[in-house]
């Protein structure tokens, strides 16, 4: 990206750091334990008034996001006095990441999520340089500045790790700089002792100390003075006036305040703040038709209002609902997929639209607009958010078909084609024609939303978006984002990588993923290490354990144990995670061996269920669901995704990864043979946990109750059906234990 200019080269004035106060602006970034500390005001400028730009990433091209600063890409030849637009700074600022899209999107955060910011950074020669992260809020005022540290010696990739602040849109400069007081320690501790240039080398000392304390807050520069001091104290040998120059009391100070020459800043870096939700929450999927009663067996939205206190109870955040609009019956649906529908069968709810209406409107049978403001409304009272299928499709009988017909594709014979995914036909669902008139679906498409937003709604789960036009929903979802910032879209997208990856930058806040298909060790590893790594950045993906389009052959045929061994992974793997009805109660039968079809599938029939008899026969796994959600919201490392840490067991039938958040470490083992019993011995990376190789540590099982001691190497025997998993919780470091096994 161009480089950026600016009239200080650093968050705040030297005068309000004089004076000990605190830049405005909301919650800037925060420091890893392992970096230096964050200071409490920005550091002193030691440079002159303008920092020098530096390249930062690609061209960012046309098509800045709305409302973020950034380059224009117009391509204007630079006049008289101006700096190329791809010429370096002063100090090379390259490489800054996250990035996505080279800068035309933003990278994504949610309030309180810490990311990395990292950047390549060197200088010419061998003096030394530093750099720093600012994040500025939605207004442009900067935060705190975190300091970066060099991620591995000689790599000249620098990193630091900053905390989102509230919802809106932020930015992010890394800022580098020539650090002349690291540079002169380098030179003193090999040149003192050698006894070259003694009393030039103390001086020179003294004067950049005497610099460095007139930017450090006047309560807080003393140990620089008496470093000064020192330094120019002639009756003292030099060994002890270099010491009291490098004393830790003096490094701490210069560490917040530090002397910076050369100053160099990058482009400000596009970063998107959202609510939590966007990020974290637990999703129960239900049709509201199958909660009838006995009288009357199709449900409404007042008797699916009932089930809303056992799906709360589970803790769940999310209930999410499908198409709940009047069905078509033209070509309707029968029983199993069957071509031909009785009189009494109820169709498919994606087959939108009736003479009752169409997308902002009803099911007759579900109620009334009012019943499904009282369904909201009772699920608020229970903690719950309600998530809406938006599916822009249509029946043959939706009011579109006759009053927009160019919004659909029609054959040489003039019929409108219906939807195809061969050998699938969907008979009963016309598709959309989006360019005969993208300006019009995109104003009725905001239209709809907002109507069901007015309702109560501010989660919409889009169904298959990969098949419209990604412009499309760029367009729809700023149009929505824009103002109400809290509207979360779910991309409900199987299909290829870069589409699923495109939607996501483009603005959808959560997708579905491959995470139904994948199964195995390696494939669960190499998975989550893509959706854990640069992807982070814009995809947050949402674990649905089944959904009613998908029962995979490991649900079929790896019975109760393989339902409890998905559940456990959804929940600790990813943030956001959900389930579609009857997966408590282990429903595993396919319309035919090989495919992923339930029989009698909820999408064409009613499927009524007995819930208290199921949990009266313990046939239902509700408890262990119940309990995976109350760990969740109990530990913030679960809650995060970009903390994943995969650990080494020796069977492949053994997964092992670790999550932490700050002093909240959870460590998840899992057998993933739903058939056979397996050992094996975990080797963890104990650094990774924040402690020491030689450490052993009380860990309680969260599943359970029970404490072990675990250190480097543990035994573990996983029984499915018994003990599918551990949840640990690492408690508190303790003296090492002889053998660092633990207690089973």
């Amino acid at each position: 990206m161009p480089a950026r200019h600016h009239s200080s080269p650093h968050p705040a004035s030297s005068k309000a750091k004089a004076a000990g106060r605190k830049p405005t602006g909301g919650k800037g970034g925060t420091t890893p334990a392992h970096a230096p500390a964050t200071p409490e005001r920005p550091a002193p400028d030691h440079a002159p008034a303008t920092a020098e730009p530096s390249a930062t990433a690609e061209p960012s091209g046309t098509g800045e996001p709305s409302g973020v600063a950034g380059p224009s890409g117009t391509g204007k030849q630079p006049t008289a006095g101006e700096r190329p637009a791809t010429s370096l700074g002063r100090i090379p600022i390259l490489d800054v990441r996250p990035v996505v899209q080279h800068g035309r999107r933003p990278a994504k955060a949610v309030t309180g999520e810490s990311f990395e910011v990292t950047a390549t950074v060197f200088r010419e020669g061998h003096d030394a340089v530093a750099a720093n992260v600012v994040l500025r809020d939605p207004a442009g005022r900067p935060g705190p500045w975190t300091p970066m540290r060099e991620l591995a010696p000689g790599t000249d990739r620098w990193g630091a790790t900053v905390t989102a602040g509230e919802p809106g849109h932020w930015t992010y400069t890394v800022e580098a700089w020539s650090d002349p007081l690291a540079t002169w320690r380098e030179h003193a501790r090999i040149k003192i002792p050698a006894g070259i240039d003694t009393e030039l080398v103390l001086t020179e000392g003294a004067q950049l100390h005497e610099r460095a304390a007139a930017g450090v807050p006047e309560a807080e520069r003393g140990p620089v003075l008496d470093a000064v001091a020192a330094l120019r104290d002639r009756d003292r040998p030099a060994a002890w006036r270099l010491a009291s120059a490098l004393a830790p009391e003096v490094a701490e100070v210069l560490a917040r305040y530090p002397l910076r020459e050369l100053v160099t800043a990058s482009d400000p870096m596009p970063l998107l703040v959202e609510r939590e939700r966007a990020l974290y929450g637990s999703w129960y999927e239900f049709f509201p038709r199958s909660e009838g009663t006995a009288e009357r067996p199709h449900g409404t939205f007042r008797t699916a209002a009932r089930r809303l206190k056992a799906i709360a109870d589970m803790g769940f955040d999310v209930v999410y609902l499908p198409p709940i609009h009047p069905i078509g019956t033209t070509h309707r649906k029968g029983p199993n997929n069957s071509l031909t529908a009785g009189p009494d069968d109820v169709g498919v709810p994606w087959a939108i639209g009736s003479p009752e209406g169409g997308h902002d409107a009803v099911h007759p049978d579900l109620g009334t607009l009012e019943d499904f403001d009282f369904f909201v409304a009772e699920a608020r009272r229970h903690g719950l958010e309600v998530a809406l299928d938006f599916a822009l499709q249509c029946s043959p009988d939706h009011p579109w078909v006759e009053k927009h017909p160019e919004w659909f594709h029609h054959r040489p014979d003039g019929s409108i084609a219906y939807a195809e995914n061969p050998p699938k036909k969907y008979q009963d669902i016309y598709p959309i024609a989006f360019d005969a008139d993208m300006d019009g679906l995109v104003a009725e498409t905001l239209r709809i939303l907002r109507h069901w937003m007015a309702h109560g709604v501010r989660i919409f789960r889009v169904d298959n978006p990969h098949t419209k036009p990604v412009v499309f929903w760029e367009r729809v979802i700023a149009g929505i984002n824009r103002g109400d910032p809290d509207v979360i879209f779910l991309a409900e997208a199987f299909t290829r990588p870069a589409m699923m990856h495109t939607l996501a930058q483009t603005g959808f806040q959560q997708s579905y993923t491959y995470f139904t298909w994948r199964t195995t060790k390696q494939e669960l590893t190499e998975y989550l290490t893509e959706l854990t790594g640069e992807a982070a950045a814009y995809m947050r993906p949402n674990f649905f354990a089944n959904t009613p389009d998908i029962l995979h052959a490991y649900l079929q045929h790896g019975g109760r144990p393989a339902f409890e061994v998905r559940a456990v992974l959804a929940a600790t793997l990813s943030p956001a995670w959900g389930i579609y009805s009857g997966y408590e109660l282990c429903e595993n039968t396919p319309l035919k061996e090989g495919g992923e079809e339930y029989l009698d599938s909820e999408k064409y029939q009613l499927r009524p269920r007995d819930w208290e008899a199921a949990e009266r026969e313990g046939r239902s796994i509700a408890p262990l669901i119940t309990r995976l959600n109350t760990i969740r919201r109990r530990h913030v490392a679960l809650q995060r995704l970009r903390n994943l840490h995969f650990h080494h067991a020796d069977q492949d039938a053994v997964l092992v990864y670790s999550k932490r958040a700050g002093t909240d470490t959870v460590v998840v083992v899992v057998n993933l043979d739903p058939h056979h019993t397996q050992e094996a011995t975990v080797s963890l990376d104990m650094p990774r946990l924040g402690l020491d190789w030689h450490e052993s540590v009380p860990v309680r099982d969260e599943l359970t109750g029970e404490t072990y001691h675990w250190g480097r190497a543990n035994y573990v025997r996983l029984e499915p059906g018994h003990r599918p998993a551990h949840v640990f919780t690492v408690l508190r470091p303790s003296n090492p234990q002889i053998g660092g096994s633990p207690t089973i």
